[in-house]
């Protein structure tokens, strides 16, 4: 695993009363090419209809984003495909492409972006803003009573560097209550300095977080319109092991224990009988953790030295299941489950190491289907890491 990782995430508050989102976030890794697309669109209005607008834009420019024409040309496809409204006369969506294309050591990332409309995207090297030079592409869309400008610019980013990307629900945030013009790009500019001067190694998780809860604030805890912040940071990569089941053979307990050792990172130990044998290697005692507790998923245990112990099959089912739904953290219930899934998103590298000793009571046909056998678990697991969280993973098998 590479040394360098691209971080992506986004945060998102839709609309005061709304349960759908005008905005749409897309992020997809092509690992042949060595690239990642992140996409948003802002539909015009709310709801469902809002939703639909932006849906169809943002997979548009993500189907051409990944195809061999020119991303700028990919813009003007869609600006020629979106409708334009009858009545305020402006496009029914408006979006930011960030093509992210990188080699497989990491050393170069470059970076395609294409703006319409949305609030313009921002850069820094740290805590310092980046200015960079845009080219502008004017259209004359029949039914739009102004020139329509597209903003396409390339760029490097190295180590240390943010861009953020944003819909106008940040920068109108606060207009005519807390703020009479709004947030305006210059306030986002201040709060983001201010921010990763406060916390150096904010993740884009954490910081995107920040600015929409701060653009909701500033809208009374109601917000006006739906509220979408992208980041990318170039970082060192965190690092999570996950240990669950027990090795093949006893001789290979201490090679696990060796492995587990020398790991520069968080720590998981999934399984009872796992647990059992980690504590033997480490001669460290195991107590049950009964802060976070819910009827449907065992009580998570304590030991020095490592972040989480939990059971293994049934809390392993319910992580892989929040990953693939993509369930919302908050809204999960306080249990081992919720605190598993926590450390998984705010992990970039997930080296899994699978004991293939059989333990009879999995083959047990009274438990549930969906619990499976171990091995199906974990490939689920990377899957949805890798597909939903664009996460890194690897695997080995003790």
């Amino acid at each position: 695993m590479n040394n360098i990782f691209i971080d992506v995430d986004y945060a998102q508050i839709y609309k005061h009363g709304q349960k759908i989102g005008g905005d749409v976030f897309l992020l997809s890794r092509n690992p042949e090419n060595n690239q990642i697309v992140a996409t948003l669109s802002d539909g015009l209005g709310s709801g469902v209809k809002a939703n639909v607008l932006a849906s169809l834009t943002a997979h548009m420019a993500h189907k051409l984003s990944f195809s061999p024409i020119s991303l700028e040309h990919s813009a003007e496809i869609i600006m020629d495909t979106l409708p334009v409204c009858k009545e305020r006369k402006i496009s029914y969506s408006t979006f930011t492409i960030a093509d992210i294309r990188y080699k497989g050591d990491m050393e170069n990332i470059e970076v395609n972006l294409v703006e319409y409309d949305n609030p313009q995207s921002l850069r820094f090297k740290d805590a310092e803003d980046v200015k960079w030079e845009r080219t502008k592409i004017e259209l004359k869309r029949e039914g739009a009573f102004k020139k329509e400008v597209i903003s396409n610019s390339s760029f490097k980013m190295e180590y240390g560097e943010r861009l953020v990307m944003f819909s106008d629900g940040v920068t109108q945030s606060g207009l005519g209550k807390s703020l009479p013009l709004g947030w305006r790009l210059d306030g986002v500019r201040k709060f983001i300095k201010e921010e990763i001067s406060a916390n150096p190694d904010i993740s884009s998780r954490e910081l995107s977080r920040a600015i929409v809860q701060k653009a909701c604030s500033l809208d009374g805890f109601s917000s006006k319109d739906d509220i979408t912040c992208v980041v990318v940071y170039i970082r060192k990569p965190r690092r999570t092991l996950i240990v669950t089941g027990p090795p093949f053979t006893k001789e290979a307990d201490e090679i696990l224990g060796e492995k587990i050792r020398s790991f520069n990172g968080r720590k998981i130990v999934s399984g009872g009988t796992t647990a059992q044998i980690v504590s033997r290697l480490f001669n460290k005692k195991i107590t049950v953790d009964l802060s976070c507790w819910s009827p449907d998923v065992p009580p998570a245990s304590k030991m020095e030295g490592i972040d989480l112990v939990t059971e293994g099959m049934l809390t392993l089912s319910k992580v892989v299941s929040a990953l693939e739904k993509k369930v919302n953290v908050t809204d999960m219930p306080n249990d081992p489950a919720k605190k598993f899934v926590e450390i998984l998103l705010d992990s970039d590298q997930i080296h899994i190491i699978v004991g293939t000793k059989i333990n009879e009571a999995h083959q047990d046909p009274n438990i549930p289907f969906e619990i499976g056998i171990r091995r199906t678990i974990i490939a689920r697991l990377r899957k949805a890491l890798e597909e939903n969280y664009i996460k890194e993973t690897s695997v080995e098998y003790l």
